[in-house]
């Protein structure tokens, strides 16, 4: 009976990805009708002349939605695997440095006007090789304690190089003030510059992340139950939570990389889909990364459609994200602090 129920709120939470999909390719500041939509997928197997319709949807809305639910996906299934390995359920993927490493080569990339040839963006390439570089770094640190790095001393390392490259940042935004607005723009997150030349180059590291963080399920199953357990069961935790750690960075630092820093979605669509599915993993993360998905494509949505202008889609899941969580706290308080 409940693996039924569990199923059913499965397929559910599909169904409303798929809708909430198709929702946001008519929504905008410039609406599509049903009959607009029709009439640009038949432009696009038979092309003549110009569609307005068929640019805005092909060319805007479909990659920016695509790129919308690999983000969540990758948001969600990264803070489930920091909440596994760390146990502790106020991890996010954001917990050992890599949005302070992102945010700093952003920064750098923006205020120095760094260019590529071809279509990658510098920003986005800069914000992942921080992010990258900053868990690198904090695993390095954390390597002076013990080699496989314990859980605490990364935990540790990470909070101090957040704290170290947010003061570089801080700094940066002194001395270059011109370029604060667009430094600042990109901390708040958007996905507004998607586009099909980007999407090859983001995607695959992204699924490279969580296809790492799946193959972990095992472990992370028997890290709940404590450390002792798992190493008495085989388990060579150091290196399983490294390995594990990994797959959620690469996943972590890829989507910071495309869209910014969202806050959030990778430490409430975990907690969500826990009460869906329960603590076990292999149902766990695919219902996190649906729900992570479904709460970016319905915020980007928001960001584009509540005003004249375009919101930060950060500021629409700190605003929404913030007050769900105190009433996660407020009402399931203890079943959060248990996996």
């Amino acid at each position: 009976m409940i693996r039924h129920f569990r199923a059913s709120l499965m397929i559910l939470l599909s169904l409303s990805l798929i809708l909430a999909f198709f929702w946001g390719l008519l929504s905008g500041s410039v609406g599509l009708s049903p009959r607009e939509l029709y009439r640009a997928f038949l432009f696009l197997f038979n092309p003549q002349g110009e569609d307005t319709a068929a640019l805005i949807l092909f060319e805007i809305r479909l990659p920016r939605l695509i790129l919308a639910v690999a983000v969540g996906a990758s948001l969600s299934v990264s803070g489930a695997a920091f909440q596994g390995i760390f146990r502790n359920s106020l991890a996010d993927p954001y917990v050992i440095g890599a949005s302070s490493g992102a945010a700093l080569g952003a920064a750098l990339a923006i205020t120095m006007g760094f260019s590529l040839p071809g279509s990658l963006s510098p920003v986005s390439l800069c914000a992942f090789a921080g992010a990258l570089g900053a868990v690198c770094l904090a695993f390095g640190i954390a390597r002076s304690v013990g080699n496989p790095p314990p859980a605490a001393a990364l935990l540790l390392a990470g909070s101090a190089l957040g704290a170290f490259f947010s003061a570089l940042l801080s700094l940066i935004l002194v001395l270059k003030d011109r370029d604060l607005y667009r430094v600042y723009y990109w901390l708040l997150g958007s996905l507004n510059g998607a586009s099909w030349a980007e999407l090859p180059a983001i995607l695959p590291v992204m699924l490279l992340g969580c296809v790492l963080v799946f193959l972990g399920c095992r472990p992370l199953d028997l890290l709940l139950q404590g450390e002792e357990v798992a190493e008495s069961l085989g388990i060579d935790v150091p290196r399983v939570r490294g390995f594990i750690a990994l797959g959620a960075s690469l996943a972590a630092a890829a989507a910071v990389s495309a869209a910014g820093i969202i806050g959030f979605v990778g430490l409430i669509a975990p907690h969500a889909a826990r009460m869906i599915t329960g603590p076990v993993h292999k149902r766990l993360l695919p219902a996190s990364a649906l729900l992570g998905a479904l709460l970016v494509v319905l915020a980007d949505i928001a960001a584009r459609s509540l005003g004249t202008m375009e919101f930060p889609i950060g500021i629409i899941t700190s605003l929404g994200g913030a007050p769900f969580f105190i009433y996660l706290l407020a009402r399931h308080g203890r079943r959060l602090g248990q996996f």
